[in-house]
């Protein structure tokens, strides 16, 4: 793929939409029932404006990161999603590839088609963290964990707002049902702080907890000893009328206090977002629905596309803001301001042409 093929983000998520049939695009772009939370998710982002700084020497901007003792070339990671087959049949191995090959980290989701051991085979360079959902006893997740920490995942994370599994009524309209019989399910609602406590105490690698949503959350995980807190609404997927994950940042920065890494994610699809999550305290920026999106339109490729673009995104409007470096950002290059679109599962992307005359 040449670099030329692709020129906007825009570009890449129509020819995933052409590649795609329509249960897989709708997987991509649904969330539950109303879709408010999903809704809400690109609001809190666009209506969050800048404060631009200038007459500041910007010759040289950086936009990369540390993360766990990793250097990153982008403050991302590409979040933990389940059935990536049907993007590409690369899947998660292509994804982890992808990571590494450009330079930012990568979250395997443990609902993956592709063994654990065989994702780290494909991307051996990448920062490699690992997903897990409860489906099973404590014996079970250990066995788990073991699994993927002698396969090379550097990191675990486990994913707590799922405990029963929503009604995404897209995919239900269209009978296009998944993972309606999981073996296991049960004890997702059983898990506990207490889990997390047994687990904090087994395993000494860092340990992040996804689907954060509160402050109270967030201080208990902090006390529990997690490593990371982890801001998502699951892209709006899980609880309905929530709210979105913007709106929720600030209030888990206040509580977290330094204490532990803060990741977010839910309606991520722009350079622009990625800094506002900065300027709010976030230390990484997880990206769900764009790298599903990349995948689709390019397999690895493309999502080393999709990355290489969000890049220049991000580093022009560091640049603009007048800061050189993600530690310069604060809350004062940032201020509320009334959205322009209407918020919709891909409103970051106003030029883009989905109808039907624009396939061909």
């Amino acid at each position: 793929m040449s670099a030329s093929e692709y020129l906007t983000l825009h570009e890449i998520v129509k020819r995933a939409r052409q590649n795609l049939n329509h249960n897989a695009w709708e997987y991509i772009v649904g969330g539950t029932e109303t879709e408010t939370t999903q809704r809400r998710n690109r609001l809190s982002l666009d209506t969050l404006a800048f404060r631009p700084r200038v007459l500041r020497n910007v010759s040289a901007v950086d936009a990369s990161t540390e993360f766990f003792g990793d250097k990153l070339r982008l403050p991302v990671v590409l979040a933990p999603v389940g059935s990536l087959e049907l993007f590409d049949p690369g899947a998660g191995g292509a994804v982890a590839a992808a990571a590494g090959e450009f330079g930012c980290a990568h979250m395997l989701s443990s609902v993956s088609v592709m063994s654990y051991e065989d994702v780290a085979r494909a991307a051996p360079d990448a920062v490699r963290m690992f997903q897990l959902y409860v489906n099973g006893d404590a014996a079970w997740i250990d066995a788990v964990f073991d699994r993927v920490l002698a396969a090379g995942f550097r990191s675990l994370a486990i994913t707590v707002d799922s405990s029963v599994y929503s009604r995404r009524e897209r995919d239900i309209a269209k009978r296009n049902l998944r993972r309606v019989a999981v073996p296991g399910r049960e004890y997702q609602a059983t898990f506990c702080w207490e889990d997390v406590a047994r687990i904090r105490a087994k395993y000494s690698v860092p340990l992040t907890l996804k689907g954060i949503g509160t402050a109270e959350d967030a201080k208990l995980a902090v006390e529990h000893g997690v490593d990371a807190v982890y801001v998502s609404n699951h892209g709006g997927r899980q609880l309905d009328h929530g709210l979105g994950a913007m709106d929720v940042l600030p209030e888990v920065v206040d509580a977290v206090a330094g204490r532990a890494r803060i990741i977010i994610d839910g309606g991520f699809f722009r350079g622009t977002d990625i800094v506002k999550a900065i300027a709010l305290g976030a230390d990484l920026v997880g990206l769900g629905r764009l790298h599903c999106i990349a995948l689709a339109a390019g397999g690895q490729a493309g999502v080393v596309r999709m990355l290489e673009l969000l890049e220049r995104e991000v580093r022009d409007c560091m640049a603009l803001l007048g800061v050189t470096k993600l530690s310069e950002l604060n809350s004062s290059y940032v201020a509320r301001a009334a959205a322009v679109e209407q918020p919709a599962p891909l409103s970051a992307f106003p030029l883009l042409d989905l109808s039907e005359k624009s396939f061909y």
